[in-house]
C-alpha cells in the first residue's frame, strides 16, 4: 500500500506536480534539470505518483467553441423516487454531457454538456425530463478555467535530534 500523506510531504514530489501542472508533456530530462536530479530518479518519482493515484492521468483539453460547441450549460436534476441511478447512467451514455457530479441538496446531480446550438439542449433535456426535474443555467463567460487544485510547499520536519541544555 502506498502512503500518499508521505508521498505529499516531499517537497521534490510538490516540485514535480507544479511543473506537470503547467506542461504535462514535459520530458523526463526537462523534468530532471529542473528539479536538480537525474533522469532515472525523476522517471521513479513520477512512476510513484502514478502508481499512487496522485496524477490520475494525462489529458488533452480541447477550447469547446473551437471544437464547434457553442454552448456550455450547467443542468442540475431532481430525479424522481427512485430514479436515481438512471440518472447517473444516462449522464454516462450522453456524449454532450462532459461532467456529472452527484451533489447534497435538493438537486441530486449537476451536469456540465456542451453543445452545438441553442437548439441541442431540448433535445439532451428531454432524455432527463422523464427521469426527473431540471434546471440549467447557460455559460456566459469563464472568468476561471478548470485547474488543478492549489498545492503547497510540503511542511518541515521536525528534527528528532534532541539538544542539551
Amino acid at each position: 500500500m502506498v502512503n500518499i500523506k508521505g508521498i505529499m510531504r516531499d517537497n521534490k514530489n510538490i516540485e514535480i506536480l507544479k511543473l506537470l501542472q503547467r506542461n504535462p508533456r514535459m520530458s523526463i530530462a526537462e523534468l530532471a534539470r529542473k528539479i536538480r536530479m537525474s533522469n532515472p530518479a525523476a522517471k521513479e518519482r513520477v512512476r510513484r505518483l502514478e502508481r499512487s493515484g496522485v496524477i490520475a492521468g494525462y489529458r488533452l483539453e480541447l477550447d469547446p467553441k473551437a471544437a464547434g460547441h457553442e454552448i456550455t450549460a450547467f443542468v442540475r436534476v431532481r430525479p424522481l423516487p427512485g430514479h436515481l441511478p438512471k440518472i447517473s447512467a444516462l449522464a454516462q451514455q450522453t456524449p454532450e454531457v462532459v461532467e456529472c457530479h452527484r451533489v447534497t441538496g435538493e438537486d441530486c446531480f449537476i451536469l456540465k454538456v456542451h453543445l452545438p446550438e441553442i437548439a441541442s439542449l431540448d433535445r439532451v433535456l428531454d432524455r432527463f425530463l422523464v427521469h426527473g426535474q431540471t434546471t440549467t443555467s447557460i455559460v456566459q463567460s469563464s472568468p476561471v478555467p478548470p485547474r488543478s487544485p492549489q498545492l503547497s510547499t510540503a511542511p518541515a520536519r521536525k528534527s528528532t535530534k534532541r539538544t542539551r541544555d
